[in-house]
């Protein structure tokens, strides 16, 4: 449970949800949703086991990491393997209960979470390859309620895209240093952290935008649109507590504000489908 981060599950799970529900404009039926939340579990410990043993060796070397469990030898790579091939296995197992296009595309969704761990040792681009991981878990939802990807979930997709690469660059600003003594790219590290936050800011505008074209695209109502500014007031605040100068409250500007984001956004937009 310490490997893994189960808590961080709140960034994509409430998303998964929202792809679920916008995918008829309703509450989906209790099997789906049981088995579109057996899904994101699945991928969810298997991206973060697969992080933890790709990059173990890195891990020892950076004093913010050191500590972890498979970096320390407490977890070992036979054992992480046997969960990270559990894991995946519920995650297709879900899928096939799903829909058939659901199953057929998850092979992607297994190559996209394997994929990421690697990125940063060849390309600054990394963070967009976390987006694009997040991102399947609304489509992927959508997939599993209609059987169909459609352009609102595109669109979706999109804004869960650009928020996570978004909050992942101010993430990764606390590790500059350690990536460019180790040769790991990063926006941080390629560009600095003062351009970082500010693509990191034009990613969240764009976060933003894309979020209300998928209310327009749906007719969505009013408690979406409040949900998509109280989201975005929260977005301008996670900006609020960083600076290049300053990265002390880096941890409530990840943490606190991206888990409130995405829960924000999943209550409104429940509101606005009961409403």
């Amino acid at each position: 449970m310490e490997m893994i981060k189960f808590e961080h599950t709140i960034f994509a799970l409430p998303f998964a949800y929202i792809g679920a529900f916008l995918a008829q404009v309703r509450i989906p039926d209790w099997g789906p949703l049981f088995w579109i939340t057996m899904a994101m579990v699945g991928a969810r410990t298997a991206a973060m086991t697969l992080n933890r043993l790709i990059d173990r060796h890195i891990d020892r070397k950076n004093p913010r990491t050191a500590n972890r469990a498979m970096a320390k030898g407490i977890i070992r790579p036979s054992e992480a393997s046997i969960y990270i091939a559990i894991s995946f296995g519920l995650l297709l197992l879900s899928a096939a209960m799903l829909s058939k296009l659901a199953l057929y595309l998850s092979p992607l969704a297994v190559f996209l979470l394997t994929l990421y761990s690697y990125t940063k040792r060849f390309t600054w681009a990394c963070h967009i390859v976390l987006g694009m991981s997040l991102a399947a878990a609304p489509i992927g939802a959508w997939i599993g309620i209609n059987g169909t990807v459609d352009w609102p979930v595109i669109v979706l997709g999109l804004a869960v895209l650009t928020w996570s690469a978004g909050f992942d660059i101010i993430y990764a600003c606390q590790d500059v240093d350690f990536d460019r003594s180790q040769g790991l790219n990063s926006i941080p590290a390629r560009f600095g952290i003062a351009q970082a936050l500010n693509i990191s800011k034009l990613f969240h505008v764009l976060a933003a935008v894309f979020l209300v074209l998928t209310g327009y695209l749906l007719g969505m109502g009013l408690w979406y649109y409040i949900g998509v500014i109280v989201s975005a007031g929260l977005l301008i605040y996670e900006h609020s507590l960083v600076s290049p100068t300053d990265l002390s409250k880096l941890d409530a500007a990840f943490f606190a504000m991206n888990g409130y984001i995405s829960v924000v956004m999943f209550v409104f937009t429940l509101l606005d489908i009961i409403f």
